[in-house]
């Protein structure tokens, strides 16, 4: 098993991983990303996201599970182009939850499960 820390703040004070290999998949946390508004919040969850997935082994092709957390659903929908382009021709299985995060100037969190780059080969 390998623990991947990105240094974020809430790793070292609530004790988590950024993301954790295991079993031939990784597991990224949920991330958010400072930005003014949702859709730059979320270009930054997704660059948190994709460096991990790059120290683990992974990419966003091999991603089979996404969740989306947002404390208001309406600010979803400006989100998907981004999302689009990070997933391309390679969409995870996804759901969206309407929820309240750690703290309210976040806008959205994204956590996702893929496949290791050998484990999706083999």
């Amino acid at each position: 098993m390998k623990r991947i820390s990105s240094g974020g703040a809430y790793e070292e004070k609530i004790g988590y991983s950024r993301a954790v290999v295991a079993g031939g998949m990784v597991y990224v946390s949920g991330c958010v990303g400072d930005g003014a508004d949702v859709t730059a919040q979320c270009a930054a969850a997704l660059a948190t996201i994709e460096r991990a997935l790059a120290e683990a082994g992974s990419d966003f092709a091999r991603v089979v599970r996404v969740t989306y957390m947002l404390p208001d659903a309406a600010e979803f929908e400006p989100c998907w182009p981004l999302l689009r382009e990070a997933f391309g021709a390679h969409p995870p299985a996804a759901t969206m939850i309407e929820c309240g995060l750690i703290d309210p100037k976040y806008r959205i969190e994204i956590e996702v499960t893929a496949m290791l780059r050998e484990a999706a080969e083999g």
